[in-house]
């Protein structure tokens, strides 16, 4: 049920944001764009995020070989898409050539890691290893970025990161349901609700300051 929620939410949140694209924030006159470089970025790792949330409520809700390996393949993408856009973004990375220089070797190492664990072998301990450390890399990108820029929404960024650390925790030490109601995985996905509410005021916020610089400038 909360794997639903989830979902739903995930919607509601891309959906008020592409709003805010097209009708509250300024386009570029010419090709009637956003000015904000990063959008489709976000676009996609919010279809990539969904995908792997519907197949982690279908693995959690009926377990089955197949919706394991789905579950575990469409997270670590969905996983290895925000490590580029954290790159990308936190670097300020806006030329095609050298945002394709950065994702080739992510997605070779992600296309990889996938063949090995659907036709090679299953191994939980190293999906385990791969995922924090692609975590870990965002989490450090993200914080070093915040802290060095002084982003106006930085407090929102920083309560996303904590939030999200304290949910792949939940899944990663299981506990048995607590009175026989809530386990680890329940709670891991009650998190993910306000957490995804905040990521999205966070991008939203981003956008608004990048999209009113950028306008002033071209003024």
């Amino acid at each position: 049920m909360l794997s639903l929620l989830s979902l739903v939410i995930q919607f509601k949140c891309w959906f008020s944001y592409n709003q805010l694209l097209h009708y509250k924030l300024h386009l570029r006159p010419q090709s009637q764009r956003t000015f904000y470089e990063f959008t489709e970025l976000w676009h996609v790792s919010w279809l990539l995020s969904m995908n792997a949330s519907f197949w982690g409520a279908i693995f959690h809700s009926r377990y089955s070989e197949l919706a394991e390996r789905l579950d575990y393949s469409s997270t670590i993408i969905s996983l290895g898409i925000s490590l580029i856009l954290a790159i990308v973004r936190t670097l300020h990375v806006k030329d095609e050539t050298s945002r394709v220089m950065v994702a080739a070797p992510l997605l070779a190492f992600l296309t990889t890691h996938v063949l090995y664990l659907n036709f090679y072998q299953f191994d939980h301990g190293l999906h385990l290893i791969v995922g924090m450390a692609v975590g870990i890399a965002q989490v450090l990108l993200w914080v070093v970025w915040s802290g060095l820029t002084s982003h106006p929404s930085r407090l929102k960024l920083w309560m996303v990161l904590f939030g999200g650390a304290l949910a792949k925790l939940l899944e990663i030490y299981e506990f048995p349901p607590y009175y026989g109601y809530v386990d680890s995985h329940a709670l891991s996905h009650a998190f993910t609700i306000p957490h995804t509410f905040l990521w999205w005021s966070f991008i939203k916020d981003d956008t608004k300051i990048q999209t009113s610089t950028l306008t002033k400038k071209t003024s």
